[in-house]
């Protein structure tokens, strides 16, 4: 079995209406989501092997509030999985190296929430567990989607995911108060 880990960055800020999208920063709620979403998944015992993060500074400050991951991980700064729609995300993990057992992609919507629902499939949305309902109506900022998958990554494709937990930054007390 693989596991895969899709976090979306957290709450970005438009404060500054001179910078182009790919430059936009994590805003202050945003970077203590982040906090609390690393703290999160160090409990449960989330490292991945592999970690894919868009090259926009809000992934990769996202990715800097996670620091330090076990491993440590491999981490790849991709272009290409800049504002990248859910195929194009599915192609890059299917050249993931057969070794990794786990990889976590750090992105953006709308492409993030299609990918995870892509791998859920049908049949996994018609199952509809609280977890699967939840992703089904959103993808927030900060929040992550963990699968796992018992094809190789070259063969993962639609449906072939089951969701273990969505996990969202309101969800954690520290940051729902």
């Amino acid at each position: 079995m693989r596991q895969l880990l899709l976090f979306r960055h957290a709450k970005s800020s438009w404060d500054d209406a001179r910078l182009t999208d790919h430059a936009r920063p994590l805003n202050m709620r945003g970077r203590k989501a982040a906090d609390a979403m690393a703290a999160e998944m160090r409990e449960l015992g989330l490292a991945p092997d592999v970690v894919l993060v868009s090259s926009a500074r809000r992934t990769l400050q996202t990715l800097e509030a996670l620091q330090p991951l076990e491993g440590p991980p491999i981490i790849e700064v991709m272009d290409d999985l800049y504002l990248a729609p859910w195929p194009a995300m599915l192609d890059v993990l299917r050249r993931l190296p057969q070794t990794a057992r786990s990889a976590m992609v750090i992105g953006h919507n709308p492409g993030l929430h299609d990918l995870a629902l892509a791998l859920l499939g049908p049949a996994g949305a018609a199952m509809g567990s609280a977890a699967a309902q939840r992703l089904a109506a959103g993808f927030p900022t900060g929040a992550l989607a963990e699968f796992t998958l018992a094809a190789p990554w070259g063969q993962i494709g639609e449906g072939s995911g089951r969701l273990v937990r969505f996990l969202a930054p309101r969800d954690l007390p520290e940051v729902a108060a």
